[in-house]
């Protein structure tokens, strides 16, 4: 018989700019680590909440029996209690959005474990897919643990409702081994992938195939002209240098050329990127070490 070759992670995704770059899928198990990881940083900050609050009230002389009085101690009671359900209710939804709509497209479990979100057939993530694949979880994850947590404060039978939220929790934790990119339901809905960052810090140098401010082709660069990219597309840049396809490196000088509103000479691709390149990520130095970092095209 022969041997099944394992599934590669490998895949592509075309950049606004039309070039083709690779990244990897991430693990189902990287994947369930980084969502235990998140879930216990959620649970503590709401365990550490709770007994902020709990200790206000005690420290201003409030009792919970208090709450269904009239007077000034029972308002502010109120007033802490829908502080605290506002507060949980942050937690479980605003957690996942907060940081997965940050430009590293990673909550700190998934920063842990090094991988990030990204959309499918495109680099760019949008908002509208970030809130649709963290809409989808509150079905996959949350809903069952209320619908558990509603029957056993109801008194109801507590065995129907753990088992039917065992089987729920089931059929969406299993969804990711059933096709070959591990999808679970929120990325087939929202169009996204989750796949392994690249660890890649702003200041490392690229070595570029000749040293380009020895060359009289070289470009010199205005401040105005660099400032249209941010860390971003610095990074993109440098993986288009790094394969150095004859196609991608026409793509990206024609796009970074019309950006900025300036040619360059035929067959002067390479040179033309790399000068871009070293003198971009110099101004981008600059400003980390003023204190201002420029995350994307995007950011002010």
């Amino acid at each position: 018989m022969a041997r099944r070759e394992p599934r590669s992670r490998n895949r592509m995704v075309i950049t606004p700019e039309g070039v083709a770059l690779p990244l990897v899928l991430a693990t189902r198990g990287a994947r369930a680590a980084a969502l235990l990881i998140d879930l216990a940083l959620i649970g503590a900050a709401m365990i550490a909440t709770t007994f902020t609050l709990i200790w206000i009230a005690g420290g201003i002389g409030l009792k919970l029996q208090e709450i269904e009085a009239n007077g000034p101690k029972a308002r502010a009671l109120q007033a802490l209690v829908i502080v605290w359900i506002i507060a949980m209710f942050l937690f479980r939804n605003a957690w996942f959005l907060f940081f997965e709509l940050g430009p590293r497209g990673a909550t700190p479990g998934k920063r842990v474990t090094g991988i990030r979100i990204a959309a499918r057939g495109t680099e760019r993530l949008t908002t509208e897919a970030v809130i649709a694949r963290n809409i989808i979880r509150d079905i996959e994850l949350f809903m069952p643990i209320v619908f558990i947590g509603g029957a056993v404060a109801a008194g109801s039978d507590t065995d129907f409702a753990g088992w039917a939220g065992a089987v729920w929790c089931a059929i969406f934790m299993l969804f990711p081994f059933f096709n070959r990119d591990a999808l679970r339901c929120g990325d087939v809905i929202a169009g996204t992938w989750v796949v392994e960052a690249q660890r890649r810090k702003l200041g490392q140098a690229l070595s570029v195939s000749a040293p380009v401010a020895a060359s009289d082709q070289a470009f010199t660069f205005a401040p105005q002209e660099l400032a249209v990219y941010g860390e971003y597309e610095l990074q993109t840049l440098e993986r288009v240098l790094r394969d150095g396809r004859g196609t991608a490196l026409d793509d990206v000088a024609d796009a970074i050329s019309r950006k900025i509103g300036r040619p360059y000479p035929t067959g002067a691709e390479r040179v033309f990127l790399e000068s871009y390149y070293l003198q971009l990520r110099a101004q981008l130095e600059q400003g980390l070490r003023l204190g201002k970092r420029k995350a994307d095209k995007y950011a002010a």
